[in-house]
Formats: structure tokens, sequence, C-alpha cells
């Protein structure tokens, strides 16, 4: 039996409603709908959500986890919300609010303007710092991989964009003969 999708999920503080297969989690930062697979079974108990599996093949083994999972991380996206930050490290590297969108500088000829989606909120506390939140996990961190992407932090000098709990591990350059 899963580990993880054994475990009921509390819902105390938000609102939940089933149609089928279709989850609607409505909470205080807003609300999330989701579609699971027809093998999972979803109830809904008092104050708690059961994620049950119809038997041991491997592929409903997976799946019981996962849904659990995801129903677990928008329960907790309604009710808290997810956020990632951003460093950006560089000379003369800088990111600014224009409106809601975000336009960088990370030495390229132009700066690059990036337009997040609408259920998605930017911040940016200091010129060198992104902060992205949102209630949808996957999103909140879809939207950090694509700035990040912009420019990679690189072993050399460190430079580029980096997660703030990311770790760059430097190599050593050439050195004279």
């Amino acid at each position: 039996m899963s580990r993880i999708g054994k475990k009921p999920i509390n819902i105390k503080d938000v609102e939940v409603k089933q149609n089928n297969q279709t989850v609607l989690v409505k909470g205080k930062l807003g609300q999330i709908e989701r579609t699971f697979h027809p093998n999972i079974s979803i109830e809904i108990k008092d104050e708690e959500i059961i994620v049950t599996r119809p038997n041991d093949q491997r592929e409903n083994r997976a799946l019981h986890g996962l849904t659990r999972a995801l129903l677990q991380n928008m329960v907790t996206g309604v009710s808290q919300g997810y956020s990632k930050e951003l460093n950006i490290v560089g000379v003369g590297y800088k990111a600014e609010l224009k409106g809601k969108n975000l336009l960088i500088n990370i030495g390229y000829s132009h700066p690059i303007y990036f337009v997040p989606p609408e259920e998605i909120t930017l911040e940016v506390p200091q010129p060198t710092q992104i902060k992205i939140t949102g209630i949808d996990k996957e999103l909140v961190g879809l939207v950090a991989a694509k700035i990040r992407s912009f420019r990679k932090p690189e072993p050399y000098k460190g430079k580029g964009i980096k997660y703030s709990d990311e770790i760059i591990i430097r190599k050593a350059g050439k050195t004279a003969g």
C-alpha cells in the first residue's frame, strides 16, 4: 500500500466539492479545479479527503500516491499559497516590474520582457531578487524555472539567475602555464 496515498488530507479551512472525478477546492486565497484519473476513488468524509485504489496494479499504485499529493497541494495552495525566490548574480544584472510584467537585464544586448500567467504574482523587493507567488504549486515552479532559464548560473563566475536556496558548485578556471 502507498504510504503517501493512505494518509487522509485534512480540509478544515477549505471547501471541497466533487463532481465525478473533478474536484474543486476553494479557500481564502482562491480556488483550483482538477480532474483526476477514473481508476482512483476520492471520498470526502467529515473534515478529511480519503484516496483509495481498486487493486495493486502498477499503474494504480503510482496514481494512488500522485492523486493524494496533488490534492494535498491544492488544499495547501488555496489556504497558504506557494512562493519561490530567485536571486540574480552578476554586475549590472537587475530586474524590475513594469505593471504586472517583469523586465530583466542580464547581460544580453536587449532586455527580456516576461509576461506572467494571470494566477501568478511577481514581486521585486530588490533589483537582484524576484519573488514568485501563487496558489498552484506546479505553475509557481514552472514560472520560476522559465525565468531561471533566461540565464542559468554558470560554474566559473557564478553569474546568472539562481534559486535562493541553490548552491552553485564553482569550477577552477584556466591556470597560467
